[in-house]
């Protein structure tokens, strides 16, 4: 008997890049995502379903049950702990750094640090492992407005290009991690489902392989 896989998606960007990836394991929704403002969609595929919401939510979803599958940030996942999940596959796309930053030449730290973050848990993490004590602010966007604003010292974010910081007279410092986006499995779906969610696993492998070849070869 074949049974329902539901495989949840990130929006935005990852979303993009993960649907070709869908379709050379010939997962494919039966209509455009882009142009609808549903959450839930049928594929080619009767038995298998796609959730399109939050990156941010993606790991809650697998870790409840929810969804059998997902595909998300590496960032996501270590901000979330990926408990009760599996995480068979880097997929090799949206691939950045997360990193810390702060002013060029910033005038000398008085007391704590304050780094503003929307990663709070890894940025504890991180620092508790530097052995230094800072205070933690958390924010949902435009992180490099705290330094110049006086509200943090230093920030913990994404870094793609480097352009924002340097057009906001910031730079790089500290790599905390290489980030990608990998799918990840529901422990107990892994186990009740495996003899359907192992082929995806392997169809999606081999569609990152393939891709991966042609981005050597380019």
């Amino acid at each position: 008997m074949t049974q329902p896989i539901t495989i949840a998606l990130s929006k935005g960007r990852i979303l993009k890049e993960t649907l070709p990836l869908l379709a050379k394991a010939n997962i494919e929704p039966r209509e455009d995502i882009f142009k609808s403002r549903k959450l839930v969609f049928d594929t080619n595929q009767p038995h298998i379903k796609l959730l399109v919401i939050r990156a941010t939510d993606v790991p809650t979803y697998v870790e409840y049950g929810a969804a059998d599958m997902g595909v998300a940030g590496k960032d996501v996942l270590m901000e979330h702990g990926a408990r009760g999940m599996y995480e068979p596959l880097d997929l090799n796309i949206s691939r950045c750094r997360l990193m810390t930053a702060a002013k060029v030449d910033p005038a000398p730290t008085r007391g704590r640090l304050k780094v503003a973050t929307k990663f709070v848990n890894i940025t504890k993490d991180y620092y508790a492992r530097q052995g230094v004590q800072v205070d933690i602010i958390k924010l949902y966007g435009a992180m490099e407005l705290a330094p110049i604003m006086g509200l943090a010292d230093r920030i913990v974010d994404i870094v793609d290009t480097g352009n924002t910081l340097k057009a906001n007279g910031m730079e790089p410092l500290e790599l905390i991690a290489p980030i990608s986006t990998r799918l990840v499995v529901g422990k107990p779906s892994m186990k009740m489902k495996h003899g359907q969610i192992q082929p995806i696993i392997e169809q999606l492998s081999a569609a990152v392989e393939e891709a991966r070849g042609q981005e050597i070869g380019a």
